[in-house]
């Protein structure tokens, strides 16, 4: 029988964004000690939601630390002395490094130095020196940059950095697995300290996935229109906007779906639902556009040639959604997915159900930032696309939970005994069956 730790498993979230790691492993039933973001708006979300006198969760910050955004170089730089003295006490310290730089969706950069800031988290993890390590980003992270003079690989330095403490497991995971209505792949380094002889935990993922789904009573994978069809303005209709003034917003009048159910739970009415103002020829574009990719069934992937060269449109990644399918990976730009069958994009709600934030989580500061300040700033529809889906993490989060418990409460074996019980595990449930 597994023996419950005296007290709840601890983390930290580095690179923390708006938060969606972090709700996702307090879901799980970790505790959250604090959170590193260096983007205002960002923080603003995850302080509104996930720092809240009443809020549903909540980090138990410590007071040595202002509640406001800082980033990990001046956490390090300011506060490493109260760092130290939490080394050995956080179970595991989490963060997904920015991924812009390495991202396939842009123009990849080996010398942008949002790439460098991995550096920074493996000093944290040095000093912090948790049980395990969780890291999050993007499949480029995986490939190799040719950085003039020299082939780099940022996945294949931090497996060589964190192996000389830790046991280090990777894998790339389709999000959408977990429930997420979004085909999503992602690269996770999940790392403990090899002391505790945790076996494979991506196996261990694996062999969870369903009943944690059934827990939630969803089947995977969960299309686009059972995600959303419960915010189309032919079913609610559109009134002005209770946020900014000269926008209209959906008018919710509540879910229809399961999922929506789940996400819509202890929320009267979501936020976040502006509508962008489209003018009339624009909406007339897109709804040929809409109904011509449904026509030749050209739907989550980009419109193609042919029909960009009819609409004399330049842009590369429009995608019109597919209703019976996860939606393809969302992006920071609000006009790169058009709705399945309402000739508009989508609103920020609408792209935060696509990534399993539940309906209560509201989100902070600009919905958008043009020009220049794209690289400085991270509006609404930004911190959406970067984040890590709750309902994904909360899946990870529970089985990094029961590792650990396990390792934790378990007698240390020599190295030998480890060998035979890894290779008993590998062998599968029917073996272990016969112990």
């Amino acid at each position: 029988m597994l023996i419950p730790p005296a007290k709840p498993l601890t983390f930290i979230d580095a690179f923390a964004g708006c938060g969606g790691l972090s709700l996702g492993l307090m879901q799980a039933g970790l505790v959250g000690k604090f959170a590193i973001e260096r983007d205002k708006f960002a923080f603003a979300t995850l302080k509104h939601n996930l720092l809240a006198k009443n809020g549903r969760f909540k980090y138990d910050w410590p007071h040595w630390l202002p509640d406001e955004a800082i980033g990990i170089v001046e956490l390090l730089n300011g506060y490493q002395d109260q760092l130290e003295e939490i080394a050995g006490k956080i179970d595991i310290l989490v963060g997904g490094p920015p991924c812009q730089g390495f991202s396939s969706a842009g123009r990849r950069q080996h010398d942008d130095p949002r790439n460098q800031l991995f550096a920074s988290y493996l000093k944290l993890v040095d000093i912090i020196k948790p049980q395990a390590v969780l890291i999050e980003n993007v499949r480029g992270f995986t490939i190799d940059f040719n950085a003039g003079d020299e082939i780099k690989n940022f996945s294949q330095v931090l497996r060589a950095q964190l192996s000389d403490s830790y046991t280090v497991h990777e894998r790339l995971l389709d999000l959408s697995l977990f429930g997420v209505p979004q085909a999503r792949t992602r690269y996770f380094i999940l790392a403990f300290r090899s002391e505790l002889n945790v076996p494979d935990p991506f196996s261990h993922l694996n062999a969870r996935t369903p009943s944690f789904l059934r827990s939630l009573r969803l089947t995977a994978p969960v299309s686009s229109e059972t995600a959303i069809s419960d915010l189309e303005i032919n079913r609610n209709g559109k009134q002005t906007s209770t946020e900014t003034k000269g926008f209209n917003e959906t008018r919710y009048i509540g879910p229809l779906t399961h999922y929506q159910k789940l996400m819509n739970a202890g929320c009267d009415k979501p936020t976040d639902l502006r509508l962008a103002r489209h003018a009339d020829h624009i909406s007339n574009r897109f709804a040929e556009i809409i109904a011509q990719s449904h026509a030749i069934g050209r739907l989550n992937t980009n419109i193609g040639a042919e029909m960009r060269a009819r609409f004399g449109l330049k842009k590369m990644a429009l995608r019109v959604l597919d209703p019976e399918r996860p939606s393809p990976t969302i992006t920071s730009m609000p006009d790169d997915l058009l709705h399945y069958s309402e000739p508009r994009t989508l609103t920020v709600r609408e792209n935060a159900r696509l990534q399993s934030f539940p309906d209560w989580y509201s989100f902070q500061g600009k919905y958008t930032s043009g020009g220049h300040r794209r690289k400085t700033e991270v509006p609404r529809f930004t911190q959406v696309a970067n984040a890590v889906p709750p309902l994904a993490a909360r899946a990870i989060g529970e089985t990094l939970a029961a590792l650990l418990t396990e390792a934790m409460s378990a007698p240390k074996m020599n190295r030998s005994e480890f060998t035979s019980a890894l290779q008993t595990f590998q062998q599968g449930p029917e073996v272990c069956s016969q112990i």
